[in-house]
């Protein structure tokens, strides 16, 4: 898994032309219990940085938001089951949808793990 990471606290599984994103491990501990997960419709096409669905806690709701430009070819429908797998699997099993990338390049922009560790740490 070659994994990027965006301040918004989203992580991108980068190894083909569709990637896989979700939320990190410090964005579910920041929410805790994870109640219910708004995902984006298969078909749309969002720009980096839009909003493309919601993530709602016992605690807050937050916004998820795009880390790269492309369209939603697959969204985690177990997860609209049982919300909670973003809590207990954020990098597997509570994946939230995947994208073909419109623009690879924008990965370039995005952190790696040690980065990403040194904005949360």
């Amino acid at each position: 898994m070659s994994l990027k990471y965006t301040v918004e606290h989203e992580w991108v599984d980068a190894d083909h032309a569709v990637a896989t994103v979700g939320i990190t491990h410090h964005a579910q501990d920041a929410l805790g219990d994870v109640v219910f997960v708004e995902l984006p419709e298969v078909g749309k096409t969002f720009a980096q940085g839009e909003v493309t669905g919601v993530v709602e806690s016992v605690k807050a709701a937050a916004d998820v938001y795009m880390p790269v430009s492309g369209e939603i070819v697959e969204v985690n429908e177990a997860l609209r089951e049982e919300p909670a797998l973003a809590n207990t699997d954020p990098l597997g099993a509570g994946w939230f949808f995947k994208v073909r990338l419109s623009d690879p390049g924008q990965l370039d922009a995005l952190m790696d793990e040690a980065a990403y560790k040194a904005l949360t740490h």
